[in-house]
């Protein structure tokens, strides 16, 4: 089966017994079922659970150690026939001393073992009254015997070399270090780090925790998965949290609300070739990178093959729908203030550069206009400009229906804008009688034409008026080439071009309900009642170029998504197509499940492979736009984020949809 990229992690908190490592022995080979059952390929417990963290001084004490070395024989045997695998704690003697472990357990053997490099000695923790750290014996042996095994022991890589997962360990407070094991693991290659850990608890420090976990996933763009010891550890002057972590590139994907006092596991899909595929793009993960000290020699421990997920398998959580804003309500809400705040002022600031006073734009009485005009009108009032140095221009065509004329005129009003009703029937159809185009034939020439003499128009007013011509078009449009080269295709400054037509339609919502407050950020010289239902009545109107004459009705006959899809699949399509570098398949398997009952997989295999073909092929629309600002973690522009040949072909990309 083929693997789409994926990995199924657990992080377990168990309830433990103190000093009875046969007992926990037992409740960890009943959780690490219970998360097989589940489909985790790596589970994760806690540091020293199988002896009991808070053991103190029976650490020095000769029946614990045989007593754990039974239970991780115990466990050993009675996991081997799980397909997951185990990393767990435990004390280790070694060469007089003693070591605060993680071993890897799989198929019935210990495949290494990782000490702990940094052992804390403030506050609660005291832990150098018994383990020493694990950096002098990682340099003086690679292999110990243990339970009748050589095992790799020290610096060690675990890597399943059939699906490309990797991952490392570093046991609790390394993690807290400036330069942490973590660190110079990825570096190394590991996709994902486990933290074996045993935090104790107070008020507000599950927040750091997460927070700490969050940071160390986003820097290392890894994974990142964290299980704590629970309140089973300690009834004394201490309280242990618990806590379990899961999170990928800054983003938490699970985690426990903590203080469980019963055994707690929780499950996420790890996304290892994302992550690999954004380390690859960002080629800051060099091995050379490490300044502060000379890196270990990390040694690679090849494991069994892993379980990965495939294309008949489901992910716990499917991706969002809008994966490029916040799912949180007023995290989305901040996202689009912000992206608007960075619009208004590139365009303010571009203005002023040019030496021009006018903001010249073309209005549809569609969102992407209406955007531009937004953010031009903030632009003015950031450069203590009046409004009336906007001048806004609506020019009917054969396709203008009375519904977007009237909110075009309303939302120009509102504004302050200044005016300009101008028709280009006369003059295209004297162009088409120029070139000889039968008007009765409404193809691509019909279309074009008008697109192409919009443009002139607003170009020819911008030398008129000291102006500058502010585009319209967004990224969304960039992506599919659905826009007529020299025509909409043009402008001085593209305003929208640095977002997606579905984040356009969310801020211009967000800019509406702005309105009420009493410090908006946005402040009209009309009616912002008014302004906010204009703007309403635009995002409710279905998304049209206008080029074809309407329907008899009057409606709009030309709409945009019965022709090149619903944006919001094309949205997604370039988050991960473009931006996650996945492969179509990869994709098409992502969005089946994301969008599952909205539409069928047929749909989505058809407007994916429209989405490659036109992607392809309309790079060299992309290849001379003109400048606008970047506004969200991805630009198609070529001299930003995108460089493509226009002579690159689809083909490898459309055979693994077939």
């Amino acid at each position: 089966m083929q693997r789409m990229g994926f990995i199924r992690v657990a992080a377990v908190s168990p309830r433990v017994r103190l000093a009875d490592p046969r007992e926990n022995a037992a409740e960890m080979i009943r959780q690490a079922q219970l998360a097989n059952e589940q489909g985790a390929s790596v589970v994760l417990f806690p540091e020293l659970s199988l002896s009991g963290y808070s053991c103190g001084d029976l650490f020095f004490s000769a029946r614990l150690r045989e007593a754990v070395t039974e239970g991780l024989a115990a466990l050993t045997e009675g996991t081997k026939h799980l397909d997951c695998t185990l990393i767990i704690g435990f004390p280790l003697l070694e060469r007089n001393n003693l070591y605060n472990c993680a071993a890897v357990l799989q198929n019935g053997h210990i495949r290494g073992i990782v000490p702990k490099m940094h052992i804390p000695n403030t506050g609660e923790f005291n832990e150098n009254r018994w383990f020493c750290s694990g950096r002098s014996l990682s340099a003086q042996s690679d292999r110990i015997r243990l339970n009748g095994e050589d095992v790799p022991f020290g610096h060690l890589l675990f890597r399943d070399e059939d699906s490309g997962f990797s991952f490392g360990i570093e046991v609790c407070h390394d993690a807290w270090m400036p330069v942490t094991p973590g660190a110079r693991l990825i570096l190394a290659g590991a996709t994902t780090l486990f933290n074996p850990s045993a935090s104790t608890d107070f008020a507000g420090k599950s927040a750091v925790r997460t927070a700490l976990v969050k940071d160390l996933s986003f820097r290392y763009q890894s994974g990142y998965v964290y299980a704590s010891a629970g309140p089973s550890e300690s009834t004394a002057d201490t309280v242990f949290s618990g806590h379990c972590v899961i999170a990928q590139a800054g983003d938490v994907l699970r985690q426990t609300s903590g203080l469980s006092r019963d055994s707690v596991c929780i499950l996420a899909d790890i996304d290892y070739e994302g992550i690999q595929t954004a380390r690859t793009c960002e080629q800051n993960f060099d091995p050379g990178a490490d300044l502060c000290a000379a890196p270990p020699a990390f040694r690679t421990v090849f494991l069994h093959p892993l379980r990965c997920l495939t294309r008949s398998d489901r992910l716990l959580c499917p991706c969002s729908k809008t994966p490029f804003m916040p799912d949180d309500t007023e995290e989305a809400a901040a996202y689009c203030r912000e992206i608007f705040s960075i619009q208004a002022t590139a365009l303010a600031e571009r203005l002023r550069r040019a030496r021009v006073r006018t903001a010249v734009i073309g209005v549809s009485g569609g969102s992407d206009s209406a955007l531009a005009l937004l953010a031009a009108k903030k632009a003015m009032e950031l450069n203590g400009q009046p409004p009336e140095d906007i001048l806004a221009v609506a020019m009917d065509g054969f396709g203008t229906t009375g519904h977007t004329k009237n909110n075009a005129d309303r939302l120009m009003e509102q504004l302050g804008c200044r005016v300009r009703w101008i028709s280009i029937v006369e003059s295209v159809l004297q162009h088409f009688k120029d070139i000889g185009h039968d008007p009765a034939l409404t193809n691509v020439t019909y279309e074009n034409a008008q697109a192409r003499e919009r443009t002139q128009i607003l170009m020819d007013l911008a030398n008129q008026n000291d102006g500058l011509v502010v585009g319209t078009g967004d990224l969304s449009e960039a992506a599919l080439g659905w826009c007529t080269y020299n025509g909409d295709h043009m402008s001085m400054y593209g305003i929208n071009a640095g977002i997606t037509k579905g984040l356009v339609r969310h801020v211009i919502a967000t800019v509406a309900e702005d309105m009420e407050k009493t410090v908006p950020i946005l402040a009209v010289p009309g009616d912002p009642k008014i302004l906010r239902e204009t703007l309403t009545e635009i995002l409710n109107t279905p998304i049209s170029p206008e080029l074809l004459p309407p329907s008899a009705n009057g409606t709009i006959r030309q709409q945009t998504e019965d022709q090149v899809g619903p944006y919001e699949l094309h949205d997604y399509f370039i988050f991960h197509c473009i931006k996650g570098g996945a492969a179509p398949d990869r994709v098409r398997w992502l969005a089946e499940q994301t969008f599952e009952g909205i539409y069928p997989p047929s749909e989505i295999k058809k407007w994916l492979t429209v989405f490659i073909r036109r992607f392809f092929s309309q790079q060299f629309k992309r290849n001379c736009t003109p400048d606008g600002p970047k506004l969200i973690s991805l630009g198609l522009s070529p001299r930003g984020d995108w460089r493509m040949p226009s002579d690159a072909s689809a083909e490898s990309w459309l055979r693994t949809l077939q």
